[in-house]
């Protein structure tokens, strides 16, 4: 669906451009053709009778799109008798919200289904402590047909401040909405306004409720004319003119002033494969634009005669070389490297991972050193250029997988998601940036129970936990060949089932529900693929 030329509607751009069937199953047929081994590996993992094998395997062949169908709209009539407004920002200001106990604002081109009224009253009824409530939406098509479902995340600041993932549709308790108010300079960002203020002061007080609330008619009605800038001045407001907006459309990115960039320790582990760490360090050296480095690299009992000589090189142009003798554990040579390092700014990097653009550590750095901020993660990129890591989701693929894996590298995501900096439960530590000070205030990486695996998520659970947020930082683009260096054998195999374990022993809570991933996604496939099934759904 190709939706009108406004900025308001470039969350919704993420079907946008997807190929037709047609020329998908050419393109399919083609990537079978040439790449025959992948192709028997799907073959045979369907022979096998392994279907999760093979979708897996077919993901890696074929590539990732979205194939999100929406349910139909709710029947029924408009509620009655309940205590509840539903009126624009611009009849509250003018007219006021009358008796009403709750409002809800909303916006032409924006309707509530049957059964939204209700589903609101009775939330705010259940909770005396909740001060807004918004929920998810269908996009109509041009014949007000349903044609894409807006599955929202949990409420996080940076995102609406990014991109209007909330939208204009927001339930206030009146007392609220009587305290704080409404912004009339603001045309088409008041409720986002509103949200950010509410948030500022009580953070608990804002919900999303997953399920259906509204439909958004883009074809119906535009924004009012100053939506852009009023988005841009709210997130100069929220700056404060502590740094400067950067828009791109309807997505903004907010770029913070650094004033004493702190010296940042880049830690390396590796073991031989010489070919991988060079590239990584040639890239670091000339695609970082960060004033102050030091580069670690812990060497794991590498033997090689030419990986020797590249470390004895290094440690001559002021590397930093650290032994890290006996058997593999990536945790605890960090642990170590980090220990030592001089750095304010800790960047744990893989030897397999290569820059690519020289602003990658500045853009992960402004939001690093915010103090609520804790770990920071990078778009990662794989070999095809397609999407490697868009942070990390719990509760997918049978325990946790990355975000958007196996979408080309140029998708936006859904709801932006690839382009705007946004909340996560976790990222991976194949590029991860954490202040020194919070990293070692929450024990570093557990390397007793996560020597190799998941011992990333465990510190982002862990930061949260002590009231720090995760934040994928889109804007900042490296390459990962994952696992390159890693060799499987059984005595890996079984580590990995031990770490899974004590993953699901320690977070068994946390895993399963994200809630900065909707449930509404089916979980046995790739994220943001496909919906959970509902009677009469079929993929498109």
């Amino acid at each position: 669906m190709r939706l009108p030329p406004h900025p308001a509607f470039d969350i919704l751009r993420f079907a946008e451009d997807q190929p037709g069937p047609t020329r998908r199953w050419l393109v399919r047929l083609v990537l079978a053709l040439t790449r025959p081994g992948e192709t028997w590996e799907v073959v045979r993992a369907l022979l096998a009778g392994k279907r999760v094998r093979a979708r897996d395997r077919a993901a890696i062949l074929w590539g990732h799109r979205h194939a999100l169908v929406p349910a139909p709209l709710p029947a029924g009539g408009d509620e009655a008798g309940l205590s509840l407004r539903v009126a624009t920002p611009a009849e509250i200001v003018s007219g006021g919200a009358g008796s009403a106990a709750i409002v809800v604002l909303t916006a032409p081109g924006h309707r509530l289904v049957p059964g939204a009224a209700n589903a609101i009253a009775a939330a705010f009824a259940a909770d005396p402590g909740l001060g807004a409530l918004y929920g998810d939406a269908v996009v109509l098509g041009r014949r007000g047909e349903p044609r894409l479902p807006v599955l929202r995340p949990a409420f996080d600041a940076d995102y609406l401040l990014a991109a209007d993932t909330v939208g204009p549709v927001v339930a206030f308790r009146r007392t609220v909405l009587d305290r704080l108010g409404l912004d009339p300079a603001l045309p088409g960002a008041e409720a986002a306004d509103l949200l950010l203020r509410l948030a500022a002061e009580t953070p608990d007080a804002i919900r999303h409720l997953p399920r259906l609330l509204s439909t958004w008619s883009p074809f119906a009605a535009a924004p009012p004319e100053g939506w852009a800038a009023s988005r841009r001045a709210l997130a100069e407001r929220h700056l404060a003119g502590t740094g400067r907006v950067e828009a791109s459309g309807g997505l903004l990115t907010l770029r913070r002033d650094l004033p004493a960039p702190p010296l940042a320790s880049l830690i390396i582990p590796t073991r031989d494969r010489v070919e991988l760490l060079q590239a990584c360090i040639e890239s670091i050296r000339a695609q970082t634009d960060w004033p102050s480095l030091e580069i670690i690299v812990c060497d794991n009992d590498s033997r090689h005669p030419r990986t020797l000589a590249y470390l004895h090189r290094l440690a001559g142009e002021g590397v930093r070389v650290l032994p890290c003798p006996g058997p593999f554990n990536f945790a605890a040579m960090n642990n170590r490297a980090a220990a030592q390092a001089r750095g304010g700014l800790l960047v744990f990097v893989n030897n397999d991972v290569v820059a690519d653009r020289p602003d990658w550590l500045r853009r992960m750095a402004e939001e690093a050193l915010r103090p609520e901020i804790g770990a920071v993660g990078a778009k990662l990129l794989d070999v095809r250029e397609r999407i490697q890591h868009g942070g990390i989701v719990l509760g997918t693929g049978g325990l946790v997988t990355h975000g958007h894996r196996h979408f080309p590298g140029t998708a936006p995501g859904y709801l932006a998601s690839l382009r705007a900096t946004h909340r996560v439960s976790a990222v991976t530590a194949a590029c991860l940036a954490v202040e020194a000070e919070k990293f070692r205030a929450v024990g570093g990486f557990d390397a007793a129970a996560f020597a190799v695996d998941f011992n990333d998520v465990d510190l982002c659970l862990r930061l949260e936990a002590a009231g720090y947020r995760t934040l994928l930082v889109p804007g900042a683009v490296l390459y990962h060949h994952e696992a390159a260096s890693r060799r499987w054998n059984p005595e890996a195999r079984r580590r990995h089932e031990a770490e899974v374990a004590a993953l699901r022993a320690r977070w068994g809570e946390r895993l399963e529900a994200d809630p900065w991933y909707h449930p509404g996604f089916d979980p046995r496939v790739g994220t943001y693929v496909r919906q959970r099934a509902w009677e009469g759904a079929k993929a498109r």
